[in-house]
């Protein structure tokens, strides 16, 4: 991938504002590099920026992504894919971008696809868009972590009261105004937590289906029991969180219509 200069002159129309897709990437030298160059150049005639959040990694992973034509921001040290998402929406809102989008550094997702997962956004009709791979075509998936995902995507469609496909997905895309907004309280992971968010702010949600290939390089991080137990205690007190908060608000809006009633029964 090349990134471009427009020279704006005195006089004519500033540049479409671009999207930004990032990667989170901790030791992703092997993969990096020809993630990057795949990412296009453009999409919906608008200029594509490609940044990687190198989360910390101890490898040559910044050198590949930069050489492969990205740009890096490093973070200080391994903090965690939460916390490398949560640095990447804040770098898309700081660059302006018209959709903000991710997806892994591993190769496991095409960024050749990002059009699909960012149209929705840019025509309006979606502030939060998921690629599902469900829904889509998976290449190869270990069968504990197709049951891990399906298990896991059940539990958030029955915590989020709503249809989800895909509730792991690692390729999501979000508009200026939900990236801005968008809390992350796990530094550990952030799919669920993400989502949850989003949805109790009122975003627009929608899914499209994508591609998925296993990895062919490096370890992934997630393992089934650890993952569970750092990531589920988490998204049940968020919930719990937000729980209150919706009852609360429905307490108050029937104490004050009860008051508006008993006012006009009185006048």
């Amino acid at each position: 991938m090349v990134l471009t200069t427009v020279d704006v002159r005195p006089g004519t129309a500033p540049p479409p504002a671009p999207v930004v897709l990032f990667l989170p990437a901790h030791d992703e030298e092997a993969a990096v590099g020809g993630v990057v160059a795949r990412v296009p150049g453009q999409v919906c005639g608008r200029p594509v920026e490609c940044v990687v959040i190198d989360d910390g990694s101890t490898d040559r992973t910044a050198v590949v992504a930069a050489a492969a034509g990205a740009t890096v921001v490093s973070l200080d040290r391994n903090r965690g894919l939460g916390a490398a998402v949560r640095a990447g929406l804040a770098e898309g809102v700081h660059r302006g971008a018209a959709a903000v989008a991710f997806c892994d550094a591993d190769g496991e997702y095409a960024p050749e696809e990002l059009e699909a997962l960012i149209a929705p956004i840019l025509a309006g009709d979606a502030d939060y868009v998921v690629g599902s791979r469900f829904a889509g075509r998976i290449d190869r998936m270990h069968t504990h972590r197709r049951f891990g995902n399906r298990v896991l995507t059940w539990a958030l469609c029955r915590i989020a009261d709503r249809r989800i496909t895909d509730g792991q997905s690692g390729y999501r895309a979000l508009s200026p105004r939900a990236a801005a907004a968008a809390e992350i309280a796990h530094d550990f992971n952030y799919a669920q937590v993400l989502t949850l968010d989003l949805l109790a702010r009122g975003f627009r949600y929608c899914e499209v289906p994508i591609s998925y290939r296993f990895r062919e390089t490096g370890t992934s991080f997630v393992r089934l029991g650890p993952y569970l137990r750092a990531v589920v205690p988490t998204v049940w007190r968020q919930w719990r969180t937000r729980s209150s908060l919706s009852q609360s608000s429905t307490t108050w809006d029937r104490n004050t219509s009860r008051a508006a009633d008993q006012e006009l029964v009185s006048s």
